[in-house]
């Protein structure tokens, strides 16, 4: 969530911000004028509070002087039947102003390329060789059958559209995949977090998911807790509430959980094999830093996943994604893309994004300076990484012409086996 300063001083640059990232300003229109009403509503009730504090003090002084009260008190009840009817009128408008303003994304840094969606981001670097095949390389939904690891068609039949069953090595690899995640974050600073995999509404509304993806989550109405889309939602509420010392910052984390999302809004994309499924494994990363410190600690965050990727030896690019393409809490992110042989393509295998005070606004974690001084502090998410792009890219990029995969020498040792084979 922004600060409201946007609203009192800096309606031009808010104004600018949507356009960048191709909202529609009606948003933005109807907040100021609901800010409007409610700014009136505050006025008016500070001013008949005033004048009931006045009726008050009447009373008294025309009691000590013999007067009558009767006509100050039928005043005094006429002014609490209109705070009353204010109080009733304020608290609807704030519901309705806060609601619209926590459904104003961030703004975007400076440096974030400036364009209507995906076709304005730009490549900012690449590693690794393009496998050049001697055969027709196959689609890892063939592979997967072919060997027996993937069942899709089983996945369907016990939950659906794009759910999957990870079968023998398949699973083995899904696990070695995870673990070996976990490690390299551990090896990189990260502090291991194994959070609840269903959260309430606050924590959802904290990280941004809430009120505006509302639809885009599985949520269990009995309970009132949804689904963890991403383990970045119960991360950024780790010290929710909380006051940090500075010298405890940057903090470092990172989680493992299972990923359900309804993916409301992408029917018909991706409908083939584990591109995008409704259930997904993710090891997550999350920094809470200095306001100073996180584009630093941004790139730093996209180096640790870059290393993961050139350990495993696939082919990457990196992507600075354009104003109209980012996430909706972001205000600078990178995306990490894997090339897949079977589909010839690049498949965002990482999201890392620096969403600076927007997620500390609505979480209300502040960090206390040495000189005593209290400011929000900036927070960093990354996948480090999703499973299914970068299990995609190791079957499709490491398929021999016998049908087999050769799997990634630092991966063997969780698997136990250097081949998967038909």
């Amino acid at each position: 969530m922004l600060d409201l300063s946007y609203l009192r001083d800096k309606v031009d640059v808010l104004r600018d911000a949507l356009r960048k990232r191709n909202y529609d300003l009606e948003i933005l229109d109807k907040v100021l004028e609901v800010d409007a009403r409610r700014r009136e509503l505050i006025k008016k009730t500070d001013e008949l509070r005033a004048l009931k504090n006045e009726k008050s003090k009447l009373i008294g002084q025309f009691k000590r002087e013999g007067k009558p009260v009767d006509e100050i008190l039928d005043q005094l009840k006429e002014i609490d039947t209109r705070l009353k009817e204010l109080e009733e009128e304020r608290k609807k408008v704030e519901e309705e102003f806060w609601y619209l303003w926590s459904m104003i994304p961030n703004v975007p840094h400076e440096s974030v390329p400036v364009g209507p969606d995906e076709s304005a981001n730009v490549e900012v670097r690449r590693w690794g060789e393009i496998p050049d095949f001697d055969f027709e390389p196959l689609p890892h939904w063939e592979l997967g059958e072919k060997l027996g690891i993937l069942d899709i068609k089983k996945g369907g039949e016990l939950a659906g559209s794009r759910f999957v069953v990870y079968k023998g090595l398949g699973a083995r690899l899904e696990w070695a995949l995870i673990n070996y995640f976990r490690d390299k974050a551990r090896e990189n600073g990260y502090v291991e977090i194994l959070p609840p995999f269903l959260v309430n509404e606050r924590t959802m509304f904290n990280s941004g998911q809430l009120p505006r993806f509302r639809e885009e989550m599985y949520y269990i109405e009995r309970d009132g807790l949804f689904l963890v889309p991403t383990a970045e939602v119960p991360l950024t509420s780790l010290h929710a509430g909380e006051t940090l010392d500075e010298d405890r910052l940057p903090l470092y984390y990172f989680a493992y959980t299972p990923c359900f999302r309804r993916e409301a809004g992408a029917h018909g994309r991706d409908v083939r094999g584990i591109k995008r499924m409704h259930q997904f494994n993710k090891v997550e990363l999350y920094k809470f830093t200095l306001p100073e410190q996180s584009y630093d600690e941004l790139e730093k965050m996209v180096r640790n996943v870059e290393g993961i990727l050139q350990e495993l030896g696939i082919p990457y690019r990196v992507v600075l994604l354009s104003t109209g393409d980012m996430g909706f809490a972001a205000a600078k992110t990178y995306d990490i893309e894997v090339w897949a042989a079977g589909q010839n393509a690049w498949l965002e295998a990482s999201s890392i994004s620096n969403v600076e005070d927007f997620q500390a606004r609505r979480a209300g974690i502040r960090v206390r300076r040495r000189n005593g001084r209290k400011e929000l502090v900036h927070t960093l998410n990354g996948s480090g990484l999703a499973t299914p792009r970068v299990l995609i890219a190791l079957l499709e990029n490491n398929q021999q012409r016998d049908g087999s995969i050769v799997i990634p020498e630092v991966l063997r040792p969780y698997v136990g086996e250097e081949v998967i084979r038909p």
